[in-house]
C-alpha cells in the first residue's frame, strides 16, 4: 500500500498527487517499488545545489516514493570521486536536507558512476527488500570510467532494479544514451535503464513532465523482468 496521505507533509501533497496521476497514466498505479536517489556532486554540479534544483529533485523523489512505498524514506547516495555511505531522505525531515547533507560531505570531486551504482546494489541486497528498486540517478556528465559504469549496469540487469538516469545541464550525454540502448540479450538480460535530459534549468521542467519521463520505460522493464524471472 502507498503511504497514507494523512502522514504526508503539506509541502509534498502536490507532488504526491502529480506522481499518482503519472502512475495511473502509465498503468502501474498500485505497483510497489523501493525508490532510490543517487546524486552527482562533482565540481560542475555546484550551481544546481545552490539554486535548489537538487533539493527539488529530492522532493520529487519523495513524492514518487509515497505512491510506491509505505515508509516515507528514500535511500540517498551522493557520489563524486567515490560513493558516500547511503543515508535516508525522509518526509519527516526533508526541508533543506540536501544542502545540509551536501555541505557535510565537504570537497566535491569527480564522477564515479560505478562506485555509486555498486553502493546502491549493496544497500538494496542488504535490505532484503521484496519489491524492486527504482533508482533515480542524477548526473551532469560522463563518468570517470565508462567501461566500469557499463559493466556494473550489465551486472545489475539480473537484479530487480531499474535505473532511470536524469541529465542536468548542456552535456550531450552520449554515454548515457549509449547505456540506455545497450543491446539485449547480447550485453544484458533485459533493458534495465532509461535516460532523459532535464536541461540546463531542470526546475523549469514541470512536475508532471518529470514524472512522465521517469515512468517512460519502467512499465516495459516490469514486464520484461517478470518474463525473465527477475521479478517474482
Amino acid at each position: 500500500m502507498p503511504l497514507s496521505f494523512d502522514k504526508i507533509p503539506a509541502g509534498l501533497h502536490s507532488l504526491v498527487k502529480t506522481a499518482a496521476v503519472s502512475l495511473e497514466k502509465h498503468r502501474i498505479a498500485g505497483r510497489r517499488a523501493c525508490v532510490y536517489l543517487v546524486l552527482d556532486r562533482s565540481g560542475s554540479m555546484r550551481r544546481y545545489y545552490r539554486d535548489g534544483s537538487i533539493q527539488h529533485l529530492a522532493e520529487q523523489a519523495l513524492g514518487l516514493s509515497a505512491n510506491l512505498d509505505d515508509d516515507g524514506v528514500v535511500p540517498l547516495v551522493f557520489f563524486d570521486t567515490t560513493a558516500h555511505p547511503p543515508t535516508d531522505l525522509s518526509i519527516d525531515n526533508y526541508t533543506g536536507s540536501i544542502g545540509r547533507l551536501h555541505d557535510e560531505l565537504g570537497h566535491m570531486g569527480t564522477t564515479n558512476y560505478a562506485d555509486a551504482m555498486d553502493a546502491v546494489i549493496d544497500h538494496y541486497l542488504a535490505s532484503e527488500a521484496q519489491d524492486p528498486a527504482f533508482v533515480i540517478f542524477q548526473t551532469d556528465g560522463s563518468p570517470d570510467s565508462r567501461s566500469a559504469a557499463q559493466r556494473v549496469l550489465c551486472k545489475a540487469a539480473a537484479l530487480p532494479m531499474f535505473w532511470q538516469f536524469v541529465g542536468f545541464g548542456n552535456d550531450s550525454f552520449k554515454f548515457l544514451r549509449k547505456l540506455d540502448d545497450l543491446p539485449v540479450p547480447r550485453m544484458r538480460v533485459v533493458d534495465n535503464a532509461g535516460f532523459f535530459p532535464a536541461g540546463k534549468n531542470p526546475r523549469s521542467m514541470d512536475d508532471a513532465t518529470l514524472y512522465d519521463q521517469l515512468m517512460n520505460e519502467f512499465p516495459q522493464w516490469l514486464d520484461a523482468a517478470r518474463a525473465a524471472g527477475i521479478l517474482r
